[in-house]
């Protein structure tokens, strides 16, 4: 996996939390490896019970919607299905959150003692960084990112070092998710 030269600089931004933004970022949904796809469906025993009350149906957590993509292992993807949720930022959100903000894969996988983002799909992960159009791991503009009110960064008053802020994604993607 190699990183853009742009996660080397410091910027103002911190993290968001949970508290503050509620999980904005799963408002459409994401694209899923179809091999994560098929073990997710795979595990539905041990991931439905941490799903929400009306998803529990391992048949409805995926549409039909597949596309292309060399960034994933099988270079295919395939998309969670998108739900109404008035109360969430938007009114719809990935069909895998739950009402106190977190995601079912996550809680799922850190109930069996896993790494959290175990059943993650890569992209949830990598969010809010990106791939460059060579496939490096990068982030996007800052300006956009923090005026963004749903945004997964803040504004901080001091300099921090993009790498250092996600450190823990770099690590997990570096192990996990060998990028061409």
């Amino acid at each position: 996996m190699e990183i853009a030269p742009r996660l080397l600089q410091s910027e103002p931004m911190r993290r968001c939390t949970l508290d503050e933004c509620h999980a904005a970022c799963c408002l459409y949904g994401v694209w899923v490896d179809v091999g994560r796809m098929q073990e997710i469906i795979h595990r539905a025993a041990e991931i439905a019970p941490h799903m929400p009350p009306q998803a529990k149906n391992p048949a409805r957590w995926f549409t039909e919607q597949r596309e292309a993509d060399p960034y994933l292992p099988t270079g295919e993807a395939v998309h969670t299905r998108v739900v109404e949720a008035p109360a969430h930022y938007g009114g719809t959100a990935c069909i895998f959150l739950r009402p106190d903000h977190k995601c079912a894969l996550q809680v799922t996988a850190e109930a069996l003692g896993e790494h959290p983002w175990h059943f993650k799909p890569f992209y949830c992960i990598l969010h809010p960084l990106d791939l460059d159009e060579t496939g490096r791991v990068t982030l996007d503009e800052t300006r956009l990112l923090l005026e963004e009110p749903a945004s997964c960064l803040r504004p901080s008053e001091g300099l921090h070092p993009l790498k250092e802020i996600f450190a823990p994604e770099l690590a997990y993607l570096k192990e996990n998710w060998p990028l061409p």
